[in-house]
């Protein structure tokens, strides 16, 4: 069985949200009219109309503006990457959640909606900083 792992997400407007994830840097490939595929690294997003995605899961997408179903996290290679990567997110029409800043003294990070709200949160973590395993 292949252990390749991929997210499905609604979206009202499939090419608004690809332009927004283009903005932000993140590869995208429109799959037609109806949907839209974001690669990040290995990991692979779907993006489909709230039609589409209620009929696969058979239930009602969640309505992000009051409720959050899931927290996507992103590695970043730096507190510098996590900063730059905000200001896209701004830029582009995101709202920030968690503005950059420091955890524990070796986790650096933030949060954003997209422009459907779905929630993600970009980490940098320097391990030279993280605490030993005793």
């Amino acid at each position: 069985m292949s252990q390749d792992i991929w997210f499905n997400l609604p979206v009202k407007d499939v090419e608004k949200a690809t332009s927004f994830f283009n903005a932000i840097g993140f590869k995208t490939t429109n799959v037609g009219s109806e949907r839209a595929m974001i690669s990040i690294g290995q990991t692979t997003i779907m993006l489909f109309p709230y039609a589409t995605f209620e009929k696969f899961t058979g239930a009602r997408a969640v309505d992000t503006s009051h409720s959050a179903e899931v927290i996507i996290s992103i590695g970043a290679d730096s507190r510098e990457a996590v900063d730059s990567f905000i200001q896209n997110v701004e830029r582009a029409g995101g709202g920030i959640f968690g503005k950059p800043g420091e955890t524990d003294g070796w986790m650096y990070g933030a949060g954003f909606a997209d422009l459907d709200g779905h929630r993600w949160n970009l980490l940098y973590m320097d391990e030279s900083k993280m605490p030993k395993r005793q």
